[in-house]
C-alpha cells in the first residue's frame, strides 16, 4: 500500500509540474506584443527645452538561438507617434519613428516556469512624417535618424513547453539633430525606456 501511495504521489507531482521554456541551439522564438516607449527627459536647445511624449504600438520580435541559452533577437514594431513639446509653448510638432533593434541575449538556465534574460545590442531609429504644430504650424521640422546602444532585460513565464508570456524593458540611446525651418537648433536626447508585454512562441 505504501508503494502504491508513493507511485500515486509521484504521478500527481509529475502531472502538476510547471512547464519550462528551454532554448536549444537552432530554436526560434517569435514574440507578438504591445510596447510603450517613454522618453527619459527633456533637452535644452537653441529655442528652449524640447521634449516628446510617450507612445504605444504593437511590437514583434524574432530570436534565433546560436547556442544553448544564447540568442540573437530582432525587435520591430508598427510606427510610434510622438508629440513634440517646447517649454512655454506647448505642442510644436509631431513625428513618427521605427526603432528596429538587434540584440545578443542570454537566457538563464532555469527548471521553473520563470526564465529571466538579459541582452545588449544596437538600435537604429528612423524618424519620418515630421510636422510643425501650434506656433510652428506650416514650418518644416526635421529629425535625423539615430544609431545607439540598447540594453534589454526581462523574463518569460512558460504556459506550455512551446509558449510563454514575456515582460521586458529596454533602455535605448537615441539622440537626434533637430532642424526647424531648415535651421539646426541642436541635438535632442530622447533616451527612452521601452516597456513591453508579449506572447512568445517557440519553433
Amino acid at each position: 500500500m505504501k508503494h502504491f501511495n508513493a507511485l500515486t504521489l509521484s504521478a500527481l507531482l509529475a502531472s502538476a509540474a510547471v512547464p519550462a521554456l528551454a532554448q536549444e541551439k537552432g530554436d526560434f522564438l517569435l514574440g507578438l506584443g504591445l510596447g510603450w516607449i517613454e522618453p527619459d527627459s527633456a533637452t535644452t536647445t537653441a529655442v528652449g527645452r524640447v521634449s516628446a511624449d510617450g507612445a504605444l504600438s504593437p511590437t514583434i520580435t524574432l530570436e534565433y538561438f546560436i547556442a544553448k541559452n544564447v540568442g540573437v533577437e530582432l525587435l520591430a514594431s508598427l510606427p510610434f507617434e510622438h508629440d513634440v513639446d517646447l517649454a512655454g509653448a506647448g505642442q510644436v510638432g509631431e513625428t513618427k519613428h521605427l526603432p528596429p533593434t538587434l540584440s545578443l541575449q542570454y537566457h538563464f538556465t532555469n527548471s521553473s516556469a520563470f526564465t529571466p534574460f538579459v541582452g545588449v545590442g544596437i538600435n537604429y531609429t528612423y524618424f519620418f512624417d515630421e510636422k510643425g504644430k501650434g506656433p510652428l504650424a506650416g514650418v518644416s521640422l526635421d529629425l535625423d535618424d539615430s544609431w545607439g546602444l540598447a540594453l534589454h532585460a526581462g523574463a518569460d513565464y512558460a504556459i506550455s513547453e512551446k509558449s510563454a508570456v514575456r515582460l521586458d524593458v529596454r533602455y535605448i540611446d537615441i539622440e537626434t539633430d533637430v532642424k526647424v525651418g531648415g535651421a539646426q537648433i541642436g541635438k535632442v536626447k530622447i533616451d527612452p525606456w521601452v516597456f513591453n508585454v508579449a506572447y512568445v512562441m517557440k519553433f
